[in-house]
């Protein structure tokens, strides 16, 4: 049995299966998802999503489903499966599965009696075009198969309704037929690897409804266009593969096409093989460019979730071919632009945020921790140098250095910091003035930097920023520090003393401005009031503001987004300073919290991690459904406990041979 495996016992009883999704992607943006028996529940489902420039920058569905029925004997069993009322499904085809496993790729069996048929789904790498392989392992008489294309040509911000403008014409391709809904919309191909008949008889099917959508309190019912159906018969052991994409393929290579992709897939062995899957796919490439994802379905690419999770999602996961493409290819050059005033040659969002350079450095920094300083240092120092430059000659637009040594942002009417939630265009969660983590970032970017003009040696540069590094320590621990953990943000006179998971930083990040005894400070109070089986809580329990579930219309849900749900992309500071302060008597209570975060990849979006989670049991996940940040963050935390779990081997072969040697 595969690592992610699904019985007939949880695939038939909807009220588990429906929350069960799953996404596949190409590295180009194109994206495959639904939930595990096929039955869509967002808007942002469907087997072929992909970027249309030309059309704008949301992603668009093309081929929402595609329905299935095996004909024996003259009796039809559809296998297809869709929501029409709160509780009427149709036509009911998840009684069939048998098993869903994605060892590999996605693969879903099917039993109508004595017959067994096999339905194997993948994107082709870089190519928005996704592959449908149906094998028929067991049939005692002739079978049939038919397949009904629900088409849907909308953004996935949108919803389909039957309307006079659409084309439900099929035109003549090799093995298939195509259909061009819209005139301004690419054409779809849907062909197959052997000959088909298809008959056309177009229908809408109305009243389709999306679950997900009704709990976020969006527009939930959509009409979806089926032009006509395909058949074709299949023999006992015989597979067949169904092609859809936006050019015209040559049906005789299918198999080849198929066997090629099924050899760069890797299988999902364990826990951090499944993560690496996941990090992978937030892959972008774009012509000569390559960027990471923030996460899917509706997220782009931005600076301070790419600058955030791109080492763990390249480096930390024995890809360094794409840390190359990510950052050295991309970002670098994207960054120097910003820095050259030319902010719009910049395709990474958010460059502007105060803190989106300082994970430019600190990703830089990982690379140093995964080679060499000096070699880090001879590729970035340079433009790492010039980052700093940039904030000391105040010439970054949202963000000022005071004398004191301290960055200090305006959050007042703008969002200033990942905590971005706005309600009528003015931020939830108000955080202004010196912010804390902003500045445990620009304080660790002063000693990095300082680390690496030394290993070049350019000990006057070098003097000069750890020089610039003190100032902000002593301002750092005068500002936040109030006797018992560090506030939140300070302006003016106001300390904000609620107690957030933005403290941890300070002491997860490799240079930290406070001594042993705040350390330990910052980490029990996060320990006891925000730490969760998902990552910290974005606000304590006992704080008056507290809200924990992620829930209602989009006003509610923005007010609540970080004022008490857990975001898990807050285990990577949590981790380094739980382990830098209780060292390797730490490495049992890490390694529970790891178990928490295995139980979860099985439970929603199978195979990877949602973008936040409810701050109170049994910790529901909600947002994106396969975030980076937060693939990025447990998969540093493996990497962390890997660290110490050497160090604890080494350290116990040591003893052993002191003991030898007295002997």
């Amino acid at each position: 049995m595969g690592y992610l495996n699904f019985d007939k016992k949880v695939l038939v009883n909807l009220e588990r299966s429906l929350t069960k999704e799953m996404i596949r992607t190409n590295r180009a943006g194109v994206y495959n998802s639904t939930t595990l028996v096929d039955c869509n529940t967002r808007k942002y489902h469907g087997q072929l999503v992909m970027p249309l420039p030309e059309l704008g920058p949301d992603n668009y569905v093309l081929l929402s489903s595609l329905d299935e029925t095996v004909i024996q004997h003259g009796a039809e069993f559809n296998l297809g499966l869709h929501q029409y009322g709160e509780s009427t499904f149709a036509p009911n085809g998840h009684k069939y599965i048998r098993e869903f496993d994605c060892e590999v790729i996605s693969r879903t069996t099917y039993r109508v009696g004595a017959m067994v048929l096999q339905k194997e789904r993948m994107l082709v790498s870089f190519e928005p075009r996704v592959l449908i392989r149906y094998t028929l392992l067991e049939s005692g008489s002739p079978t049939l198969l038919r397949f009904r294309p629900f088409l849907a040509f909308r953004s996935v911000n949108e919803l389909t309704h039957e309307n006079p403008l659409a084309n439900a014409n099929m035109d003549d391709c090799e093995n298939g037929r195509m259909n061009r809904m819209y005139p301004h919309f690419p054409t779809l191909y849907m062909q197959f690897s052997k000959a088909v008949e298809y008959h056309h008889d177009p229908n809408w099917y109305k009243g389709i409804e999306y679950r997900k959508e009704k709990e976020r309190g969006y527009a939930y019912k959509e009409d979806l266009l089926v032009p006509g159906y395909f058949e074709l018969p299949m023999k006992k052991g015989e597979s067949v593969i169904f092609a859809a994409g936006v050019t015209e393929c040559k049906t005789a290579t299918l198999k080849a096409t198929w066997k090629k992709e099924l050899e760069r897939r890797n299988a999902r062995e364990d826990m951090f093989t499944t993560l690496k899957n996941s990090a992978a796919q937030f892959y972008k490439r774009e012509g000569d460019k390559c960027y990471l994802l923030a996460g899917y379905p509706w997220y782009g690419a931005d600076a301070r979730s790419e600058f955030f999770a791109v080492a763990s999602c390249t480096l930390d996961i024995d890809r360094p071919e794409y840390w190359k493409a990510i950052m050295d290819e991309t970002a670098v050059d994207e960054v120097r632009q910003f820095l050259n005033g030319h902010p719009e040659r910049c395709k990474l969002t958010g460059m502007d945020e105060p803190d989106a350079l300082l994970w430019f450095i600190r990703a830089i920094q990982k690379y140093a921790h995964k080679y060499t300083v000096k070699e880090a240092a001879e590729k970035y120092a340079e433009l790492c140098q010039d980052i700093v430059k940039f904030y000391r000659k105040q010439q970054h637009p949202r963000c000022w250095l005071h004398q004191n040594g301290l960055l200090w942002v305006d959050g007042t009417t703008r969002p200033a910091t990942w905590m971005n939630a706005t309600e009528n265009g003015f931020p939830c969660t108000p955080r202004t003035g010196y912010v804390v983590e902003v500045n445990a970032l620009w304080y660790n970017a002063l000693r990095f930097v300082a680390e690496m003009e030394h290993a070049i040696g350019k000990d006057t540069v070098a003097d000069l920023m750890e020089y610039q590094a003190e100032i902000t320590r002593d301002a750092f621990v005068q500002t936040f520090w109030n006797g018992v953990y560090l506030n939140d943000y300070v302006v003016d006179q106001y300390q904000n003393r609620e107690v957030r998971p933005n403290q941890i930083w300070a002491v997860g990040l490799p240079y930290s401005p406070l001594d042993k005894k705040q350390k330990k400070a910052v980490v029990d109070i996060c320990t006891k009031e925000l730490l969760t089986p998902r990552g910290l809580r974005s606000l304590s329990p006992k704080s008056g503001s507290y809200r924990p579930m992620y829930r209602g219309g989009q006003q509610e849900r923005d007010r609540n987004l970080h004022n008490g749900p857990v975001w898990p992309s807050t285990i990577t500071a949590y981790s380094r300073a739980y382990m830098d302060v209780y060292k390797h008597s730490g490495l049992s209570f890490m390694d529970r919290t790891l178990i928490g975060f295995e139980q979860e990849m099985s439970e929603l979006c199978i195979g990877t991690l949602n973008e936040l989670y409810d701050g109170n049991p049994p910790y529901k996940g909600h947002g994106g459904m396969s975030f980076a940040a937060s693939v990025a963050a447990v998969i540093s935390l493996m990497d962390t406990m890997k660290k110490y779990q050497r160090e604890e081997e080494e350290s116990q072969k040591s003893n052993v041979e002191r003991k030898e040697d007295e002997q």
